[in-house]
């Protein structure tokens, strides 16, 4: 017996429209976000935007207006001044050489830095400190798992 009732299906299409995240509408449904996803793409539901910011789209640094909200600084990593690559096109395997890609694979200008790599690291210090995060101190959370849903707040106003 399917979990797709025609009432199921109803309240995903109406949510969908009302602009609900896959999660919420989830909850609310009673299914994986995963299951309204793959439902919203068999029933040709139109596509949402992508959450993921690229470059020039907004954001510059994720979560950085949250951190902004609760009195904290956002995490950054350190930027260092990059120097122009020495064009090095193919990747030795043996050597101590930065394998930080440059352009894109398949595009006549792709290449690897090739600067001296730090020991035992892949990378050179300008790509060492752009490829990792600096730790975060200790006892800072990641996010509060306390806080009050949205789906909550919908739930209650749909009722009324």
């Amino acid at each position: 017996m399917s979990v797709w009732t025609p009432e199921r299906i109803a309240e995903v299409t109406r949510l969908w429209g009302e602009g609900l995240t896959t999660a919420e509408i989830g909850k609310l449904v009673g299914v994986t976000k995963n299951a309204v996803v793959g439902k919203a793409h068999r029933l040709g539901l139109p596509p949402r935007p992508s959450p993921i910011r690229r470059k020039g789209g907004g954001s510059s640094g994720g979560n950085t207006s949250r951190a902004i909200s609760r009195g904290r600084a956002p995490r950054t990593a350190a930027k260092a001044p990059v120097k122009p690559p020495v064009r090095q096109f193919v990747l030795s395997t043996s050597g101590a050489r930065c394998k930080w890609p440059s352009g894109h694979p398949g595009e006549a200008d792709f290449h690897f830095c090739g600067s001296l790599a730090l020991v035992n690291k892949p990378y050179c210090p300008e790509h060492y400190q752009m490829a990792y995060l600096p730790a975060r101190p200790k006892g800072e959370a990641r996010e509060s798992r306390n806080e009050p849903s949205r789906v909550d707040t919908r739930r209650s106003a749909s009722a009324a």
